[in-house]
């Protein structure tokens, strides 16, 4: 059997592929452009790859592929109603990086929240050590306990953050597809409106696309801390921008976005220095330990393909 990565270099370079090498014949690729997908892939049963784009213009010919492991949980680059026509599986992974992603969303509120990258730049730029006073109270700052916390999208992640928010003392309100029986549930315009913090964790699909309008933004308390860690196209990028640049909301932290990586033109560009801007590129899935169990579950997808039995399909 002959397996293929297409993008490794979006696992990191100290990633351990030893379990994929044990599975078959491996063949790795750190980068795969659109037009080299079929090349790239010729010969392969098992294409395993995060961003490559698979679909039928990239990927005409498919002979001889079985089986595409995605490694993550979302898979809006595979088109998996062209993979379900040719006949070829596709395999996403679960839960194994709800940690490494709820430690990042927390830690982008917080940030944001308390203001750190101020107040670390007052001692590092020496004004702590010039100022001759034992403190610096400025900008203000508030407790994250008593606030509302809304949570867009109540799967793994979301859940992990809602009990997170929990323990810092917030209300939590949750929009899900289907009503929450452990938090208070609330319709996505109502948590708009009445949150303090909005996390968004809903995966990209024709019904969550944009549901971060403009008007939606509008609607929001003027001091609102924003955190997507789901996808970039999820919320109205350049709304969300000239929010930021009026001061219609009080901040916002981005790991995902429509393009990535994103160039000079996005709207993410001209606030990115901002104070109350906190962008990342793409990392808060990819905790070492997360990136070590989601080769793992790829290599339990393959094991599984091959003894006949269904295991995190999404074709």
């Amino acid at each position: 059997m002959k397996i293929t990565v297409l993008d490794a270099s979006t696992l990191g370079e100290d990633i351990n592929l030893n379990g994929l090498k044990k599975a078959g014949e491996l063949t790795v690729y750190h980068s795969t452009l659109a037009k080299e997908t079929q090349a790239h892939c010729s010969g392969s049963e098992v294409l395993i790859l995060n961003k490559v784009k698979i679909n039928a213009k990239t990927l005409p010919d498919t002979t001889g592929i079985k089986l595409i492991c995605i490694t993550a949980t979302g898979f809006d680059n595979v088109d998996t109603n062209y993979c379900r026509s040719r006949g070829i599986a596709v395999c996403n992974v679960v839960g194994y990086s709800t940690d490494s992603v709820a430690q990042t969303t927390v830690a982008s509120v917080l940030y944001l929240y308390n203001h750190m990258r101020e107040f670390t730049r007052y001692v590092q730029n020496g004004q702590y050590t010039a100022g001759g006073v034992a403190n610096c109270l400025t900008p203000i700052f508030r407790e994250i306990s008593g606030k509302t916390w809304g949570i867009v999208g109540c799967g793994n992640i979301g859940t992990k953050v809602a009990r997170v928010a929990e323990a810092l003392g917030c209300r939590v309100i949750v929009n899900k597809r289907t009503p929450s029986l452990e938090f208070e549930n609330a319709d996505i315009d109502t948590l708009c409106r009445e949150s303090d913090i909005i996390s968004i964790h809903t995966p990209l699909n024709e019904n969550t696309k944009g549901i971060i309008s403009k008007e939606r933004i509008a609607t929001m308390k003027k001091d609102v801390i924003i955190s997507n860690v789901a996808r970039g196209a999820v919320i109205d990028e350049r709304a969300i921008a000239e929010a930021v640049k009026n001061g219609s909301i009080g901040g916002f932290a981005s790991d995902v976005y429509s393009v990535e990586p994103f160039g000079e033109e996005h709207p993410f560009y001209s606030i990115m220095h901002l104070d109350n801007v906190c962008l990342t590129p793409h990392m808060a899935w990819g905790a070492s330990e997360a990136r070590a169990r989601c080769i793992d579950e790829i290599c339990q997808n393959i094991k599984a393909f091959y003894a006949g039995e269904k295991r995190c399909r999404v074709d």
